[in-house]
């Protein structure tokens, strides 16, 4: 597997995904333009990352003019498809912009940027430790109707919730107000995610903390497992 990290002009993640894939997960990481549209070399068993930052200066609305730029027409179509596809922080929002995820990020509860150490976990998977993962976002509120609610809760599409450094779920480890402690998301052919902590923040031995590794590989298992 190869990634495909898409740099847009306000990016200011890209570099730092780039350098937790090569440098701490070992991966081959190939830089795409905004402006450009070709990733013919890239097959469904690759992934397109979209990084954070505040791609076209959030003007208008986060991710919301990222998504017509000529590269996302064709990592929609790469979905589509069946290609994988990582959107962290501006990322998700970009995602959910594009319809290739429910539902939309909104203001936090509280109208102020929030950067600071939050816990999440699987809530799929039983034995999942807590993982402390950074945040920095203004609108990481996830919000969708009640009906798309449900049915990601049937199908399993949540990936991540936030929770204390026990791992339990709850509106006081909630920091931004998002709807049901929601972190993270897949659709509903699982081989799309958003999540709007950083991973690639918490990946080098030299920040204190390498539990952004975990949710690489356990992204890449996903990964691998719809493959299969």
């Amino acid at each position: 597997m190869k990634f495909g990290v898409v740099m847009f002009p306000g990016s200011n993640c890209d570099r730092d995904m780039i350098d937790a894939l090569q440098n701490d997960l070992g991966q081959e990481v190939i830089t795409l333009w905004h402006k450009d549209s070709g990733i013919s070399n890239f097959t469904t068993d690759d992934c397109i990352v979209l990084p954070g930052g505040f791609s076209y200066g959030d003007y208008l609305r986060c991710g919301a003019i990222a998504r017509f730029s000529p590269m996302m027409q064709s990592v929609i179509s790469f979905a589509n498809d069946g290609g994988k596809v990582l959107g962290v922080c501006n990322g998700f929002q970009i995602l959910c912009e594009s319809g290739l995820l429910p539902g939309v990020l909104l203001a936090n509860a509280n109208q102020q940027f929030i950067c600071k150490n939050v816990f999440i976990k699987n809530p799929n998977d039983e034995a999942a430790k807590p993982l402390m993962i950074p945040i920095a976002h203004g609108e990481g509120r996830y919000f969708a109707a009640d009906d798309v609610l449900t049915e990601l809760e049937r199908n399993k599409q949540i990936i991540y919730t936030y929770c204390d450094a026990d791992g339990t779920v709850h509106e006081d480890h909630n920091p931004n107000g998002t709807t049901n402690n929601i972190a993270g998301i897949k659709n509903l052919a699982g081989n799309v995610f958003g999540m709007m902590p950083h991973p690639e923040r918490a990946c080098h031995d030299a920040l204190g903390n390498t539990d952004g590794r975990i949710v690489f590989n356990e992204l890449l298992k996903i990964t691998a497992s719809v493959v299969a």
